[in-house]
């Protein structure tokens, strides 16, 4: 048990004590403290993950008695089954890496100390939420996570852009987590518990249960789960509150992998699959789930295109796969969602602190259009940026096996999963999801391929002065790209039996439903990939026609991509500007906004609380005061002569109106 709180507990033991070590010590000292601990929780994780799975433990280590009010009762208590241990093992080690390849990107900024406290605050966070034990626990690490990334999105604060990144993706975040809380509350109102062993149990017996609202009879299930839906959306950047992910780029390129890669993206992945059992009472949500998964992955791609920014480029990449995960658990096939999330964590990671590693010999370029000419120069970083294209784009061989798993990098065997268990779901949301996973397919080989080529490839575009000054990242930033190439490289075939092949049932013990619609998606796709060539084969040709379109665009004639910019064609330009969803919000939201919060200011402030306040009654007082102030001159005549007024004014009054009474 002991194990298990030592992964919770010691990242947050770093982060309360990196500023002191800081200031007491060195930035050296804050940086060897948080990292040295990440790397005891990375071995503990990776010792839970090899204990927990396949052997059907599913276990409740209590820690304290979080709150009480009357009956209502909240322990703070540790879930620990395969899908927590699973997640361990993603946060942790990347978490990890990314604390051991900042002490090298970092090591010129005098805020070190504070930037490797929001690291293993921003961990600890993920790490409550993943091992909740009920909705309020959950809840907390959700919101932790927000808090964190605010701070580290924020970290160069002395940047207005940043600044702006960082208050855009709090406040988009909330927007979902207003739906969050909202079912939180109504799980709580139906079940009479927010206890996720006394609430999973129940389900079965409101699957059918409806409620009066207005006009209408509501289902249950569906209305509950589309509220904590509207939370995943926010925190996993689906379609509609996805604004906030490229913008986050603003951070630190160590913030973006753990962001991406790790911890708050994947939140609402996990919060879907960890609440199955609810959502499989709820067909209809599911189809929701599904639609806006395969939505996001296809706009995401289709955004990706044509960035110029390398972290953007990658981040879209994110958006676009997380869309893949949601719309794998919407066919019920949780497991190949969890496995996608777990090999993502690897080649996403590594693509983003390769890109770091080219941000930092390009003396701090990020503009693909500036760079071209290094990969000789920097060849380890250009080795690792290449593995995780493979992995992104789906490099392997259909059809063929090792060990009874695909033979293929990761990517290829978690995704090609992905569309096969689509496919398999026979239903219409389900061959959705397939041909739009197929679209995304093909567009991510080619934005993958396009930032590799114009990264590493073809003419130096970089001034003579910044090309003097690349040079390869030191040992303590490539070392952490190589250990994630090896996950992107074999995490795909060495785990394919325990999450998603012969090994499945003894791997998840009761994560998910035993039986149901997730036992008939993931055997029918079995099914598929024997009989349906197209399933099979489609993933690979996509993936090399959008390398040899990058290839002819970047490589053969890299003289058409800047005349296609000039063009100003319509369609070119709605996927450059990203759907025009910012301005849509800008126009729909934050115009009538202001509008507003200047009406009540000059209106609301100015003119009515001012004008009768301050500006208003209490100057009138003012004024009268002082005027009635300057009779009292000190001066006995004066008042003998206002008594001597006083006395004439009554005696005149009684004189004309005394009588008459």
């Amino acid at each position: 048990m002991w194990i298990y709180k030592l992964i919770v507990l010691l990242p947050l033991i770093g982060a309360l004590l990196a500023m002191p070590a800081g200031r007491m010590f060195s930035a050296r000292a804050a940086e060897l403290l948080t990292s040295g601990l990440m790397i005891l929780v990375a071995v503990f994780s990776w010792t839970a993950f090899f204990s927990v799975t396949g052997s059907q433990a599913d276990l409740t280590v209590p820690l304290f008695t979080w709150m009480t009010s009357g009956d209502f009762h909240v322990a703070w208590a540790l879930k620990i089954d395969s899908l927590t241990a699973v997640m361990l093992v993603v946060v942790n080690t990347v978490s990890c890496l990314v604390h051991i390849y900042s002490i090298g990107y970092m090591s010129h900024d005098p805020h070190r100390p504070r930037f490797f406290a929001y690291l293993s605050l921003f961990t600890f966070a993920m790490l409550s939420l993943v091992t909740a034990s009920n909705f309020l626990q959950m809840f907390f690490g959700w919101e932790g996570v927000g808090l964190a990334s605010y701070l580290l999105i924020g970290f160069w604060f002395h940047k207005d852009s940043a600044n702006a990144a960082a208050i855009k993706a709090f406040v988009v975040n909330r927007v979902g987590d207003f739906g969050f809380v909202l079912g939180i509350m109504a799980t709580f109102m139906v079940f009479g518990s927010i206890e996720f062993d006394k609430v999973f149990p129940q389900v079965h017996h409101f699957e059918n249960h409806t409620f009066h609202f207005l006009a209408w009879e509501v289902p249950t299930m569906t209305t509950i789960c589309l509220l904590l839906f509207v939370g995943a959306m926010g925190k996993s950047a689906q379609i509609i509150l996805h604004t906030w992910l490229p913008d986050a780029m603003e951070g630190p390129t160590p913030v973006s992998a753990l962001i991406h890669a790790a911890t708050m993206v994947t939140a609402g992945v996990f919060m879907v699959c960890r609440l199955s059992y609810m959502f499989e009472a709820a067909p209809a949500a599911l189809a929701v789930v599904t639609v806006v998964g395969a939505t996001t992955a296809f706009f995401a791609a289709t955004v990706g295109l044509f960035q110029n920014d390398i972290k953007r480029v990658i981040a879209y990449s994110t958006c676009s796969q997380l869309g893949y995960m949601f719309f794998a658990a919407g066919v019920s096939a949780y497991p190949v969602a969890m496995f996608h999330l777990f090999t993502h964590a690897f080649f996403k990671a590594l693509l983003f602190l390769g890109a770091g590693s080219v941000i930092h010999a390009m003396s701090d370029e990020q503009d693909m259009r500036k760079m071209g000419g290094i990969y000789k120069m920097i060849p380890m970083t250009w080795a690792m940026m290449l593995i995780g294209t493979f992995a992104l784009t789906g490099v392997g061989i259909p059809g063929v096996e090792i060990f009874g798993a695909p033979l293929g990098f990761a990517g290829f065997v978690s995704k090609d999963g992905i569309l096969e268990m689509a496919y398999a779901a026979h239903s219409g949301v389900g061959k959705y999801a397939f041909w739009m996973g197929i679209a995304a397919a093909v567009m991510t080989s080619f934005y993958s391929w396009r930032l590799a080529f114009m990264t590493f490839h073809d003419k130096p575009r970089a001034s003579a002065d910044v090309m003097s000054h690349v040079h390869e990242s030191p040992a303590v930033m490539t070392v952490p790209l190589a250990i994630l190439a090896l996950g992107a490289v074999l995490a795909g075939m060495v785990f394919y039996g325990g999450f998603m092949g012969h090994d499945l049932a003894a791997f998840w013990g009761a994560s998910f439903p035993e039986h149901g619609a997730t036992h008939v998606v993931m055997t029918e796709a079995h099914h598929v990939k024997e009989t349906v060539a197209v399933v099979v084969w489609a993933p690979f040709v996509v993936m090399l026609l959008g390398l040899g379109i990058a290839y002819y665009y970047y490589i053969r004639h890299p003289e058409l991509p800047p005349k296609m910019g000039q063009s100003r064609n319509g369609l070119y330009l709605f996927v450059k500007n990203k759907w025009y969803f910012d301005e849509l919000y800008d126009f729909l939201f934050v115009r009538p906004a202001q509008k507003l919060g200047r009406f009540l200011w000059k209106k609301g402030d100015g003119f009515t609380i001012d004008g009768f306040g301050p500006d208003g009654v209490s100057a009138l007082v003012l004024k009268i005061t002082g005027q009635v102030v300057r009779l009292q001159t000190g001066y006995l005549y004066h008042y003998a002569f206002a008594m001597l007024l006083g006395v004439a004014a009554l005696v005149t009054y009684f004189m004309f109106f005394g009588g008459a009474n």
